[in-house]
Formats: C-alpha cells, structure tokens, sequence
C-alpha cells in the first residue's frame, strides 16, 4: 500500500518526479514540425533550406521555453531535456516509418547505434539549452515581479 507523504515529510526528488509529461510528448511532438517541413518538400520548394529549419529551430526552443515559464513547471531544466529526448524518439520513428515508405528502405537513425545515440544527445542538448534559458527567464521575470 502507498502512502502519500506528508507536509513534513519531503517528497522524492528523483529524475522522474515532477516532470508534466503530458507537456513533454506534447512538445516534444511540436518539435516534428522540423523534419515534417523537410519530409513534405516545403523547405526545398521556398528555397530557404537551412534558413528555414534553423528559424524553425529557434521557435520551437522559443514555444519550448514559453512553456514551461508560463506552465511554471517546477523543474524546467529536467522538463526541456526531456522533451528534447521525447523529440528525438519521435523523430527517429518517423524516420523508421516514413524512410521505407518514401525511399524504398530502412535509413536513418535507427539503422545505426551510433546515430541513434548521437541523436538522443543532440537533442537532450538542446533541451538543456532550451531548459537553461527557461530557468534564467524565470529568474528574470520573477525578480521583475518582486521589484528587485
């Protein structure tokens, strides 16, 4: 039997606890607009390739961000870094599912131990990046409010 704690009794603060994962799969899921402008030709047809995904880049970390500062999600740092894992699970199955069907075969990441690990850090990198500017946000905003 479970027993919830106390008010005296500190809670655990283990990597899981207190992580909004309904937030995290939610944006982590946001971030496929990247490769999803890619798959669907949008980004070749504009003709502003890198441009294109490093602006798209930029305002996904931007909505990432704005979400767990105006969710007050008690622990943004862990929060981003998992939504960038969240993102790169994603990302590497729709690569599974979409590269046989688009290309005639299996490629990308989960071809590939080493790729499949280089792209789970990339992105638990760039949502520590992301969690780092939420948590200077936060701060910022918070001693704006207390005026100091």
């Amino acid at each position: 039997m479970s027993q919830q704690p106390t008010p005296s009794e500190p809670r655990s603060a283990g990597p899981f606890s207190d992580v909004p994962w309904a937030l995290v799969l939610g944006l982590g899921a946001l971030a496929l607009l990247r490769p999803l402008l890619s798959i669907t030709g949008v980004t070749e047809r504009l003709g502003w390739s890198p441009f294109l995904q490093w602006g798209t880049t930029a305002l996904v970390t931007l909505v990432w961000v704005a979400a767990v500062v105006v969710a007050r999600v008690p622990r943004p740092l862990i929060t981003l870094v998992y939504t960038g894992l969240a993102y790169a699970v994603f990302a590497t199955v729709l690569s599974a599912v979409l590269s046989p069907i688009m290309l005639g075969e299996l490629r990308g990441p989960a071809t590939n131990p080493f790729a499949l690990v280089a792209v789970l850090a990339v992105n638990a990198l760039w949502g520590l990046v992301a969690g780092a500017v939420a948590l200077a946000a936060r701060s910022a905003l918070g001693s704006r409010r207390s005026g100091t």
